[in-house]
């Protein structure tokens, strides 16, 4: 009898960890479905992948982005070295350079 009493206790709480563990299951996979998210099976593999034409081609767009900005990037780069080298160098050589250019361009040095 104390067994049957303790079980009829403990069910109340049972029953509710359930109902908690159910519902958060349902609230997680409706914000998946909400926000685009393909959903898992059992295994984890999903179940309606993603595979649309939208998002080929924003694929491709960003793969364009990227190898533009990568170039640009390189433009930097160069432009940076000669920057750093201006300024790591000698003032007197510059200062030669300078000349050099100025005597090649036809003025009086």
């Amino acid at each position: 009898m104390e067994i049957l009493g303790l079980l009829i206790d403990a069910l109340p709480w049972a029953l509710a960890i359930t109902v908690v563990g159910v519902a958060g299951w349902l609230l997680h996979t409706w914000l998946r479905i909400k926000h685009g998210y393909p959903l898992d099976g059992a295994w984890g593999q999903a179940i309606y992948p993603s595979s649309d034409r939208e998002a080929a081609e924003r694929i491709k767009l960003l793969t364009t982005e990227n190898a533009q900005l990568r170039a640009e990037l390189g433009s930097v780069k160069d432009r940076l070295e000669n920057i750093e080298r201006i300024v790591t160098d000698r003032p007197s050589r510059l200062a030669k350079e300078i000349d050099a250019l100025a005597i090649d361009k036809g003025g009086n040095a």
